[in-house]
């Protein structure tokens, strides 16, 4: 009968490493006559079968195969070791051995051996970096690995483990295998480990082995350290069609890679060699807090790794790679892994492939992380450069041919001006988040410096005068296409349609992939960030307006109508609802999430809603007297033109006993008083604060900005398993079709048709702003050295008069059409397949033309919001649960399609007829006789004398109080008259103190017309 037992599983496993060879192993040397012979049975090139009988408990060690392996690869060391101590020369080696990596942990001793009177022995030898060198080649093959089964390590219990794999007599990996035939899982295996692996046990002490996994037949889970129910095991899986898991093996286990390919001999030296790493832990203030961790690459991160390496030594410079991966998928380490092979890469010609590698980030912690793994791989320091000071020291670095450049794509582009003395080099530029400037300018710029030959083209056009026109304008072409001398390397989690043209991999169908991909949907999948869709609620906003002007002025119905909602955004009613309904639902259903420590992002769609809302938060919680404080963000200075007061973020965020700079303000958002913050871009994307739970949002998103806004909450943190977002600007459906693209597998079906420059060039034609011939003259002015500005607004001053000849509406059109085609082109620049003279003049012509033309001059009716006034406002909650998104692929648009610039007319109306379409869009249910109602409570509260004697004696709240309180009694007698709207102010806080605001100002205003309104 077929055995369906986990022992099956355990030989299965068992039997692959034993008889996986090593490719180009080599067999050792015979040892001469004074060197001792090596252990017997020691075969190179497969896993030795060992039992746990070959195993002490109390060295941890297979002392047989630590003893062999030095006598193996250092007979001369041991001799001159068993010398000094005679019989006891092993026991005291293998003493020294286990106490060593006891102290410093196993990844240090296989790296830097041990010393011990005077010997040093190595523990590992790894593979070198060419095969120039056949003695290196050999110690490299005379590593021994060994396998063991069902291993007793405890010296107070019988408890036994699966499987150990050694190394050299150390021990590397622990496994636990379960079959689900047999009704465990890999849930089981962690379980075990958690439950039944005493933590305390000197095998499972931090750094004496170097991973622990969980295996089944579908799952991989791994652990670095074993610390009893704390235990944090992470997924070791290869992702299945976008998602967690693995793809089906119809041959083997699905899990089969992991003895097959991440415990194959060469592999596992590469993980000691090049990816595992002990890091200080520190705390969200960046400070260390004194405990280590050992780092073991995941699955994506160690495939995109290994792949980038190998396809940039099989090819050399000159290549681009898009890494898509996740928030939440160890983005930092995986540039510094791949930041340092790519810096010791070599070719088949013993040459090193790039000469420099530049980090283009803005993040300090990879700076740190970089450092310190290059020292612990490669034990030097130095090696990584940090660019934190002034664009010379970049150029510096640069001119030095410093190893690994860590810089900020702000001050890359000003060296590219000054640097036409870089020798002839050949570099690696790492991009952390590809940002958009990359497919631009900037991006042509760089390549220009970072070419050598382009250097010394560039040279020669300042040195001469004669060289063909049109041979110049083909080359300054040519030089934003492919360089030979340099190969990037774009990290993000959500490529644009450029980026992904740009960067990624043409597949046969002509469509566009990344390189590499980890999902949205594996990240949430494996649990590393949370679904910030989940809770999703939307509001909407109704509201009417009254015109407070005798006449119908006529405006232009898209201007008045957008001044109108601008209107309604602005005023204090709208952010005074809308800050009630964030301040309580954060108090009542947030604040005490994530152990009591929660905080909130209000997201507002300008500075100056910013301001209005830091200063309407600020008045409802002293008003409330709520037990924490908020924070906003802004750049700049902002002029409220209602008062004419300034404002800072600095100014609003200090008080008396204490002032924020604006630099200080994400830092001081960690403390635990501040659990509010107010953004107005700022903060939007790249800022990384994990007890983050929820996000008020009153800004339309579409698109990328959409989802890299609300990204902010996916970050995990101890106690935190859920997200919540209140929308106040967006529908459900929009935020879904924005996220979609970006959750499992994006690809983009196909390039961008370079023809369409063509189309739009034609197009262009059709206005008659400009002739072919003052394109040609403005090239011949702009590409000879000698050429200056006034000749080049000289050559534009006929398409500026032209220009304005045109109709308003074919204005708009040449505009944009002509905007259209400088985007398209500085994009496809870089990927054209051909160079083209024609398009190229076009292109420096109109990216100068396009910014001289005269502005729109069009003037919005900013005195429309002075003849209207808010009759009423309302927000309710439209929808709220989980927005679903789909699995499979996700297409993103190919660049440069071309839109319909066409103006459509924007016909007059009365302000009247404008107000009632509004109120039929974002109105009130309220009915006739509801005004009716109202009238007459208004009329019952102008006859009131406790009211007008109020108002002479009191002051503005003291008046209030009054006004309150008759407004109550009057209510309670009208109740007869309309139940179902005094029902309404009863049963509604929100609407009973706007219609009480509204009531008081308009009496407040019957008695003195010069009372503002508010």
């Amino acid at each position: 009968m077929l055995d369906i037992s986990e022992k099956d599983f355990e030989s299965t496993f068992e039997a692959a490493l034993l008889a996986t060879a090593s490719a180009g192993a080599a067999t050792l040397r015979e040892p001469g006559a004074d060197e001792p012979p090596p252990a017997a049975g020691f075969t190179p090139g497969r896993y030795l079968q060992r039992t746990t009988a070959d195993y002490d408990k109390a060295l941890c060690l297979l002392p047989a195969d630590v003893i062999g392996f030095i006598y193996a690869t250092q007979p001369k060391m041991w001799a001159k070791f068993e010398k000094l101590h005679g019989v006891n020369a092993k026991d005291r080696l293998l003493k020294r051995v286990s106490d060593e990596v006891g102290a410093l942990g196993a990844l240090d001793v296989l790296r830097k051996g041990v010393k011990s009177d005077g010997c040093k022995f190595a523990l590992a030898y790894f593979r070198p970096a060419s095969g120039l060198n056949p003695e290196a080649q050999r110690l490299y093959h005379g590593n021994l690995f060994a396998v063991a089964r069902q291993v007793h390590y405890s010296a107070k219990n019988n408890n036994s483990l699966d499987m150990v794999v050694f190394l050299n007599g150390l021990p590397l990996f622990t496994a636990e295998l379960k079959d689900p035939l047999t009704g465990q899982t890999v849930a089981d295996a962690m379980r075990q480990y958690r439950g039944d692996r005493d933590a305390r046990e000197p095998l499972f002490a931090f750094g004496r082995c170097l991973a622990h996994f969980a295996v089944d037949p579908e799952l991989v889970y791994v652990t670095t350290h074993l610390q009893g129910p704390a235990t944090r095991f992470l997924p070791f899986n290869q992702g299945h069609a976008g998602g967690a898991g693995n793809p089906p093996n119809w041959r083997d286990f699905a899990t089969s890679y992991l003895w097959q390919e991440t415990w194959a001999k060469d592999s596992v030296l590469e993980l000691i060699q090049r990816f595992m790493q002990v890091v200080d832990e520190e705390d969200a203030d960046g400070k260390k807090t004194g405990r280590k961790k050992q780092l073991f690459p995941r699955y994506h991160q160690l495939d995109a790794v290994r792949r980038l390496v190998r396809d940039a030594q099989d090819h050399g410079p000159g290549r681009r790679y898009l890494i898509q991966h996740s928030a939440g998928s160890g983005k930092s380490n995986s540039i510094a892994w791949l930041a340092h092979q790519l810096s010791i890469l070599h070719d088949v010609a013993d040459r090193r492939i790039f000469d420099s590698i530049i980090v283009i980030t803005d993040r300090r912690v990879l700076d740190r992380q970089l450092q310190s793994t290059v020292k612990q791989h490669e034990q030097v320091t130095g090696v990584v450069e940090n660019i934190d000071q002034t664009s010379r020291q970049l150029k510096q670095a640069l001119a030095d041919g410093k190893t690994i450049i860590v810089t900020t794509l702000q001050k890359f582009p000003v060296v590219l001006k000054d640097a036409a003395d870089l020798p002839d080099r050949r570099f690696a530029v790492i991009i952390d988040e590809a940002h958009s400037s990359q497919s631009g300018e900037t991006s042509a710029k760089m390549k220009l410096v970072l070419a050598p030959k382009t250097l010394e083209d560039a040279e020669q056009q300042e040195e001469t005068t004669g060289d063909d026109l049109e041979d110049r304008i083909v080359e300054a072409a040519q030089k934003r296409g492919f360089l030979p001398n340099v190969s990037y390397f774009a990290f993000t989690a959500t490529p644009k349609a450029k980026t992904m043209q740009l960067f990624g991999v043409q597949r046969e169908d002509g469509s566009f992939a990344p390189f590499s991909l980890y999902s949205m949907r594996q990240a949430i999948e494996e649990g590393f960030i949370l679904d910030v869709l989940q809770n999703y609620t939307t509001y909407q906003s109704y509201w009417s307006l009254l015109k407070t002007v005798a006449d119908d002025p006529r405006y232009e119905k898209q201007k008045a109508s957008f001044l109108l909602r601008n209107f309604v955004d602005l005023n204090p009613h709208a952010i005074d609802r809308k800050v009630a309904i964030m301040i309580e639902h954060f108090a009542g259903q947030v604040m005490g999430r994530i152990g009591g420590h929660a905080k909130a992002m209000i997201v507002t769609r300008s500075r100056l809603h910013a301001v209005r809302y830091k200063l309407e938060v600020d008045k409802y919680l002293k008003a409330h007297g709520y037990p924490f404080k908020a924070l906003v963000a802004f750049s700049g200075k902002v002029k409220d033109p209602d008062t004419g007061l300034t404002y800072t973020e600095t100014q609003m965020n200090s008080t008396p006993g204490e002032r924020i700079p604006e630099s200080a303000t994400a830092q001081a958002f960690k403390r635990d008083e501040y659990r509010l913050l107010i953004v107005a871009e700022k903060f939007q994307t790249g800022f990384d604060q994990p007890l983050l739970h929820t996000m008020y949002m009153d800004k339309k998103l579409t698109g990328l900005n959409a989802v890299q806004t609300l990204s902010r909450l996916n970050r995990t943190h101890p106690g935190k398993d859920e997200t919540m977002v209140l929308d106040f600007a967006n529908e459900a459906e929009e935020i879904q079709k924005a996220f979609q693209p970006y959750y499992d597998r994006t690809v983009m079906p196909e390039g961008t048709d370079p023809n369409r420059l063509y189309d739009l060039e034609t197009r262009l034609g059709r206005y008659e702003v400009f002739t072919q011939e003052e394109v040609d003259r403005f090239a011949g002015v702009y590409f000879d050295p000698k050429g200056t500005q006034a000749k080049l607004l000289a050559v534009l001053r006929p398409a500026q008069d032209r220009f304005k000849d045109i109709t308003p509406e074919e204005q708009v059109e040449f505009r944009a059409t002509l905007t259209d085609y400088v985007r398209l082109y500085a994009f496809l620049s870089q990927v054209l397949p051909f160079a083209d003279a024609e398009l190229e003049k076009l292109y420096v012509y109109g990216r100068l033309l396009v910014r001289a033309l005269p502005g729109d001059r069009a003037k919005l009716p900013a005195e429309i919001t002075q003849q209207i006034d808010i009759d009423s406002y309302r927000v309710q909650q439209t929808s709220s649960g989980p927005i679903n998104l789909k699995p499979g692929r996700g297409e993103l648009t190919p660049p440069g399609e071309l839109p319909s610039h066409t103006l459509q007319p924007d016909p007059k109306e009365v302000l009247s007829a404008i107000i009632k379409e509004l109120n039929e869009r974002f109105g009130t249910d309220f009915s006739a006789e509801d005004w009716v109602f109202v009238q007459d409570l208004e009329d019952r509260l102008e006859a009131n004398p406790t009211l007008e004697a109020s108002i002479r004696a009191n002051t503005r709240d003291n008046a209030r109080l009054t006004f309150d309180h008759v407004v109550n009694d009057t209510l309670q007698d009208m109740i007869d008259v309309n139940f179902q709207f005094y029902k309404q102010v009863n049963d509604n806080p929100q609407f009973a103190r706007h219609l009480l605001d509204r009531l008081f100002e308009r009496y407040l205003k019957s008695r003195d017309p010069n009372q503002p309104a508010t």
